[in-house]
């Protein structure tokens, strides 16, 4: 599943994200109103978290930004303000839940699994030509090859085919996959795209992940 988390402090934002991936989902972070309107206008995501303090505004606006777009998204708000009014003003404006800082990735997580079910807001194979993710089982399929895998190696491709035909930088990869507080300086997405390359690559054909170079990568819309 692929969830827009709004959170300005980089401590809470760098240990929801990885709770989250634990849970394999994809994450994209925006710490401020701006960024998470922006993303919210140009991206498709299956829930959001919505932090309320931000530094250029109130996430209220962001909660009527993703309402404008979309009215069956689910929407928690994670907030340092624990008041009754508090909570009942933002379900009344469109939230669906609302979780008081601080709190524990278990429930986090538990509040996320509830909101899919209900919503049955999750897809569970992801296509792009002959390239198959089974999202439950973590299998990838290109035409009779069928390969289980690793956390890791699902995580980055469940990533780049959520993303058909975009450029993603390794920066970007870097902090979808493994955290905004992984070494900026490591090669470990080329090392886990040639994983991939290796696994589901045909000899003589085009390979399921394109090298962009200067700019990153992509697969194939």
């Amino acid at each position: 599943m692929k969830i827009l988390l709004v959170e300005d402090e980089d401590r809470i934002a760098s240990f929801v994200v990885k709770g989250l991936q634990a849970d394999a989902h994809v994450v994209e972070r925006a710490a401020d109103v701006a960024s998470a309107k922006r993303l919210v206008a140009s991206r498709s995501f299956d829930l959001v978290l919505l932090d309320l303090l931000l530094p250029d505004g109130n996430g209220a606006e962001v909660l009527e930004a993703v309402r404008a777009r979309d009215d069956e998204i689910p929407v928690i708000v994670l907030s340092a303000l624990g008041e009754v009014d508090d909570k009942v003003s933002l379900l009344d404006r469109g939230a669906d839940d609302y979780l008081t800082k601080p709190f524990s990735m278990r429930e986090l997580s538990a509040r996320v699994r509830a909101h899919m079910r209900h919503g049955q807001v999750v897809s569970h194979s992801l296509r792009i030509g002959e390239l198959e993710l089974d999202t439950r089982t973590r299998v990838a399929k290109r035409g009779v090859t069928s390969v289980d895998l690793p956390s890791r190696e699902y995580a980055l491709l469940e990533y780049l085919m959520r993303h058909p035909g975009q450029v993603l930088t390794r920066q970007q990869l870097l902090d979808a996959v493994w955290g905004f507080d992984f070494d900026t300086g490591s090669n470990v997405v080329d090392v886990y795209v040639g994983y991939l390359r290796r696994k589901l690559d045909f000899p003589g054909a085009p390979s399921v992940i394109e090298t962009v170079r200067g700019a990153g990568y992509r697969v194939p819309a």
